[in-house]
């Protein structure tokens, strides 16, 4: 089976509201893919029809080229995790695994596996209602692995995790897709994303709006800027601007410099006596990137006090 999802023209309307409008893209084996936009963008919809739970009135999603209804033992083929919280309170997190492994055909040895890869043997035998959030995501984790399927799809898996479960998630997700499996991860939260995603899909609206890589995306938004630190910043502006250059002060030494390469504003500083301690490249952080992106697909605003 192909480790592929595949989201084409999918649109799906609640009523008056159109939920998804064309949205399309693919995530691909042996990477990444952060899943990320805005609330009400179409995300938790998006991954609720690629896995049945909701159907599309248009378009097809696909796990290995098959619509997940027609997955025979399901588990074996893509594992989810879109809430930590549904759970039987009364199971203990051994019993929860156990059950699902039957259902698919799998034995005792896999549940006490993947319950070892998430770190919980001690606490295997405890009441999944007694859980803290942090420990229900790591048994919707292990759940996810249970049947060592090629793709995986996790809808916030961070939330609730201390550092240490933070390291340790973000560690999973790399080694899952260094083993060749698609792994389709949304999140809010673009400082971890920056550190653990290859590729980014944002959607927005119901659309996508970009599909493109982290670093590529990055690119972009930074606009070739460069940051110059000068205590001369009058006269530096000056010159700049006289070879072709725009530039913006951000404080009283610093200056954002567009429209020249750093090579060339050494150049054009040094042949006229301005002083300087710094040239280096601007580059904006994933979560400002992705927020100037977003801007205009935003549904509600917060007013600051």
């Amino acid at each position: 089976m192909r480790a592929t999802i595949e989201v084409s023209g999918l649109r799906k309307r609640f009523g008056p509201t159109l939920a998804l409008d064309d949205m399309t893209f693919t995530v691909l084996p042996g990477q990444v893919t952060g899943f990320v936009g805005p609330n009400g963008a179409g995300k938790s919809t998006t991954m609720r029809v690629i896995l049945g739970l909701d159907a599309a009135d248009e378009g097809r999603a696909l796990i290995g080229g098959r619509p997940y209804t027609s997955l025979r033992n399901p588990l074996t083929h893509v594992g989810a995790l879109l809430d930590a919280g549904a759970l039987q309170p009364s199971r203990t997190a051994r019993n929860h695994l156990l059950w699902l492994a039957h259902s698919q055909g799998l034995d005792g040895r896999r549940v006490d596996e993947v319950l070892r890869q998430v770190g919980m043997q001690s606490a295997a035998r405890r009441r999944a209602g007694g859980f803290s959030l942090g420990m229900r995501q790591r048994l919707g984790v292990a759940a996810a692995l249970l049947g060592d399927p090629p793709v995986l799809m996790l809808d916030e898996p961070v939330n609730g995790l201390d550092p240490e479960g933070v390291v340790w998630m973000r560690g999973l997700l790399r080694s899952l897709a260094g083993e060749g499996r698609a792994v389709l991860v949304s999140s809010h939260l673009m400082s971890e994303l920056e550190d653990t995603a290859d590729h980014l899909v944002v959607v927005g609206k119901g659309r996508v709006i970009a599909d493109t890589s982290v670093a590529d995306l990055i690119t972009t938004a930074s606009r070739g800027q460069v940051t110059l630190r000068t205590t001369a910043r009058s006269e530096a502006m000056s010159v700049l601007g006289h070879a072709g250059a725009t530039t913006a002060v951000t404080d009283r030494d610093t200056i954002v410099v567009s429209r020249l390469p750093s090579e060339r504003i050494v150049a054009v500083l040094t042949a006229n006596g301005v002083p300087f301690s710094e040239v280096a490249t601007h580059r904006v952080t994933l979560e400002q990137a992705y927020l100037d992106l977003t801007a205009d697909a935003v549904e509600y605003r917060g007013t600051a006090r």
